[in-house]
């Protein structure tokens, strides 16, 4: 028996039990000598088929077609002499259904329905042979009987679904299949900051704007997605926004407005001062805009739950990797450590002491790369952790475990960004300052982080050699290059002019890079 048909089992000895037990009283209390040996009968044959289901191997659908049949004939046989003994009609279907589902209860009641009408076709010269009570009873027991085979199917498939340990693997192999199937077939694509733009491009044909930001959610709040100043207006929406997100509803507060596209995002901008929005009609004119733009919303949003998808598969895949390596690689290599250890305690000749000496440095170099390794791997941005710290974090780790002191400079604002760009900025810096480490041998690192969401600008110098010739092996730089990419972002390595180099990754435009040695009025630094 298998775990999921234990509880249909104890389901199926209730309910057989219960009709036994109320059809028994009803004998007794008639002293009906033929139901008394209808229910011998039934009650036999419900023995050898509770006992066949508790045995594993036995054919569930063999045993619940047999009952169906041999309950189906003994009704059949009684039906002239006593009606009650019709309630057993009612039990087949149900534990079919309970084992095998809609199937279970579709074959049940045909084998019943078969073995009752053709006794009573034979034994009452064809159906006009029953009068009407007989009639009335067959039909309402075998209703009854349906009714109960649907509910058992219910509750298969919720027993089922509950003690099934696949089952959600096999739910989310269905979904994955069904996405990739899809994906060939959208014509907007899958990347929010294309979708997002075409939603701005929509909303400035239609609206003479000075400005427009399109933001979408991000937990509680809001972050923008795209921007456009295209009279150099200040481009102050949030407020608007986040008052027609709150209420699901168009806002219009003087020159700004805001619409808000079902769950996916808000479009907020300002009118250019030339316009009146009176004469506009520019409530009007926004409606109709939003029903407008509803497909658009769906691929927005489709594009979103992609990207949230895809990072948190990202996510979980670094965790792994990096519980595989600090588990098995590192724990290896630092038992190669205690042997070499073992080995320098007794060296067999001065030379032989020096060699032990240069592999025990060298495999402490190696257990040093791979717990750095591992530590790149856990660290990411987190939801209450913004771009600047998550950094600065990972500057500290690096700092102490190289030796090498890194400055971090920030100026961030309030404004998140999407949490994908977030991902792939830190990823790039992070590679930026392990290459000033490992390859340039920097003394020091200058990290200057600048983000106003949505865009930002981050800088890396260092003081070390400058551009290397790229080993056929090494893929750090190109890797870089296509996360810059993801995001729509901008990557450079120029030469500092005091020698090493500078790392450039730039999102959005209009954001000039900081000028090293002058600080801008919200910079904060930070020292690893």
């Amino acid at each position: 028996m298998t775990l999921p048909d234990l509880p249909f089992a104890r389901l199926t000895l209730a309910a057989r039990g219960f009709v036994l037990l109320f059809l028994s009283i009803a004998a007794v209390a008639q002293r009906d000598e033929d139901m008394a040996l209808a229910l011998i009968a039934i009650g036999a044959t419900w023995v050898v088929v509770q006992l066949a289901e508790f045995r594993p191997g036995v054919s569930t659908g063999f045993a619940t077609t047999f009952d169906a049949v041999v309950v189906g004939l003994v009704c059949g046989i009684t039906v002239g002499d006593t009606l009650p003994v019709l309630a057993a009609l009612a039990v087949p279907p149900f534990t079919a259904g309970l084992y095998r589902g809609a199937v279970g209860v579709a074959l049940a009641m045909s084998a019943q329905l078969v073995a009752l009408l053709g006794v009573v076709v034979l034994a009452y010269d064809g159906l006009g042979g029953l009068d009407r009570e007989q009639s009335i009873g067959i039909f309402t027991w075998v209703v009854t009987g349906l009714g109960l085979g649907l509910i058992a199917t219910f509750l298969h498939s919720a027993i089922v679904r509950s003690v099934d340990p696949l089952a959600p693997y096999h739910y989310a192999q269905t979904l994955l299949r069904q996405l990739i199937d899809l994906s060939g077939g959208l014509k907007s694509g899958l990347d929010p900051t294309a979708l997002g733009g075409a939603i701005v491009s929509s909303v400035r044909d239609e609206l003479p704007v000075a400005s427009l930001v399109l933001y979408v959610p991000r937990g509680e709040s809001l972050t923008p997605l795209v921007e456009e100043n295209l009279e150099g207006a200040a481009g102050e929406h949030e407020d608007v926004a986040a008052e027609a997100w709150a209420r699901g509803e168009v806002v219009v507060q003087g020159q700004s407005f805001a619409i808000p596209l079902d769950d996916a995002a808000v479009v907020a901008g300002v009118l250019s001062d030339r316009l009146d929005p009176g004469r506009l009609d520019l409530t009007g004119r926004i409606r109709r805009l939003q029903r407008r733009l509803a497909p658009s919303a769906v691929h927005l949003d489709t594009a979103l739950l992609f990207s949230s998808f895809r990072d948190a598969a990202t996510a979980e895949e670094r965790r792994r990797l990096a519980r595989e390596m600090h588990d098995g690689v590192a724990q290896e290599i630092a038992s190669l450590g205690y042997l070499v250890d073992a080995l320098a305690a007794q060296p067999g000749s001065p030379e032989q002491a020096d060699r032990i000496a240069l592999l025990r440095d060298r495999v402490s170099h190696v257990v040093g790369e791979v717990r750095q390794s591992v530590l790149t791997l856990r660290t990411s941005v987190g939801e209450n952790e913004s771009l600047g710290a998550a950094i600065s974090s990972i500057a500290r780790h690096l700092s102490e475990v190289a030796g090498v002191p890194i400055q971090v400079t920030l100026e961030e604002h309030t404004t998140r960004l999407r949490p994908e760009v977030e991902a792939e900025l830190f990823r790039i810096t992070q590679e930026a300052m392990n290459n000033a480490i490992k390859h340039a041998q920097a003394t020091v690192i200058d990290v200057h982080c600048r983000v106003h969401a949505p865009r930002a600008i981050i800088t890396v110098s260092d003081d070390g050699r400058g551009m290397q010739q790229a080993r056929s092996d090494s893929h750090g730089l190109e890797i870089m290059q296509e996360r810059a990419t993801l995001i729509g972002g901008r990557l450079s390595i120029d030469p500092a002019p005091d020698g090493g180099l500078v790392v450039t990754v730039a999102v959005g435009t209009d954001l000039e890079p900081p000028v090293p040695g002058v600080e801008a009025p919200d910079d904060k630094k930070v020292k690893a």
